[in-house]
């Protein structure tokens, strides 16, 4: 009893230290891992040790998660630099004309489709840095842009194939088996993204049609000398390994390479000058893949550390000692269920324990190990709750890039996003509870 209060104290203090910015989630995940380990009294040397099977074995436990996000992230690159990201924004500006409401939420569309496949800070700057002065542009406030933005990143992700990887790697459970979980809350984010553009027109003030609203957006739009568009049928690329998976069943890692091989094929053979363009495109492919390992670092760490940290939670021993004590925390009824977690979505923000990209990752591990709820609930109910930490919480690196791309702060993006993102996460928990239990 005590070394499991003990634990969650240790639990509970990290916590509060990540929230607050004083330790780093890269230095604060495998630290929590080795204190919990020794702790639960798991020996630092031999077979089960804390070196062999919580460091060594937790490093490489999320391997098929790290694959994944960094062969995401080169094909994510490979679209930027073949023109196919920005090529998909301004096709969809164009098709808007002169309505502001039509023109906004064609490119909202735009990068929801753009961002199944894509992610990184580096993709948002390089798309946010058309999408936004588009929008503004035509009359939207720049706070009000941002915030379309990030509606429209949260609900790309909600399909992006590497995000479920790593999920899967976290809590056993095979995208797959939650399909119908995944269109659920596509979609209900889909009309939260919607919702907000609607009521922030009409708040706003904003005419849906506007005369003038293609004069700024002109110059916004003009191409840059060497820019080549790409064929039509290469901005299919982020939807091909979408496809792939959901209708085909192929596997995550097979369908990302699947599509990159669509994006070279189609920008090589069907755009003006083919010879030319294959030494180019080679050249894309070795720098789209230094760009989207460098993209996907700081997200590699993050698993290796997650890793440790479940590997120290599912261990006999420690999860021997702290057994009880969780088991008379969680609910295992569907109404506690439902309480339970869309009470503490809250707690996705700021690096809480409800973040499966931090401290949650590791306590969605150690719940599954536990048998006290379905793996899929526990996966669904994480995965509501990561709808707050993408959309809402303040320090997302893409967030304070783009609070000062627009001269507000991130505080402000909180306000507006929070209400949806918490509506999100608990209609996204009532969901998993109809399905699993």
């Amino acid at each position: 009893m005590a070394t499991s209060i003990i634990i969650l104290l240790c639990f509970a203090i990290m916590a509060f230290l990540m929230m607050k910015n004083i330790v780093p989630t890269l230095a604060a995940l495998p630290l929590l891992a080795v204190i919990i380990a020794f702790i639960g009294g798991i020996p630092f040397m031999g077979d089960n040790g804390i070196m062999s099977s919580v460091i060594e074995a937790g490093a490489i436990k999320m391997s098929n998660a790290i694959v994944a996000l960094m062969i995401g992230a080169w094909l994510g690159e490979l679209m930027n630099h073949t023109g196919i990201s920005k090529t998909i924004i301004r096709t969809a500006a164009e098709l808007g004309g002169d309505k502001p409401l039509l023109v906004t939420v064609l490119l909202s569309a735009a990068m929801i489709a753009i961002y199944t496949t894509v992610s990184g800070l580096g993709s948002v700057i390089m798309i946010a840095t058309i999408a936004v002065p588009i929008m503004i542009s035509v009359g939207v406030k720049p706070l009000t842009a941002i915030v379309v933005f990030i509606f429209s990143y949260g609900t790309g992700l909600e399909l992006n194939l590497t995000q479920w990887t790593y999920f899967s790697s976290v809590t056993g459970v095979q995208m797959e088996e939650v399909k119908p979980f995944i269109w659920a809350m596509f979609g209900m984010s889909c009309m939260a993204t919607l919702c907000f553009i609607l009521i922030s027109f009409k708040r706003d003030g904003l005419k849906f049609s506007w005369e003038n609203a293609s004069e700024g957006r002109e110059k916004l739009m003009e191409d840059e000398p060497d820019f080549v568009k790409p064929p039509m049928i290469a901005l299919l690329t982020p939807i091909v390994p979408i496809i792939l998976v959901m209708v085909f069943s192929f596997q995550i890692v097979t369908a990302l390479f699947c599509a990159m091989i669509f994006c070279f094929l189609s920008v090589w053979l069907l755009r003006p000058g083919r010879r030319r363009n294959f030494g180019k495109l080679m050249g894309y492919i070795t720098k789209s893949a230094i760009d989207g390992v460098n993209d996907s670092a700081i997200g590699v760490i993050v698993m290796v550390g997650i890793g440790m940290l479940s590997a120290a939670l599912t261990n006999e021993a420690v999860s021997a000692s702290i057994t009880g004590t969780v088991g008379k925390i969680i609910p295992s009824s569907v109404i506690g269920y439902i309480i339970f977690f869309s009470a503490l979505a809250i707690l996705a923000l700021y690096r809480g324990p409800m973040n499966i990209w931090g401290l949650g990752g590791g306590l969605a591990t150690l719940i599954v190990s536990m048998n006290i709820l379905p793996a899929k609930a526990v996966m669904c109910a994480f995965t509501s709750c990561e709808r707050v930490q993408v959309l809402s919480d303040p320090t997302n690196t893409y967030g304070v890039w783009l609070a000062n791309y627009v001269g507000t702060d991130t505080l402000q993006i909180l306000k507006k996003t929070l209400p949806y993102a918490w509506i999100l996460a608990a209609l996204g928990v009532i969901v998993s509870s109809a399905l699993w239990f």
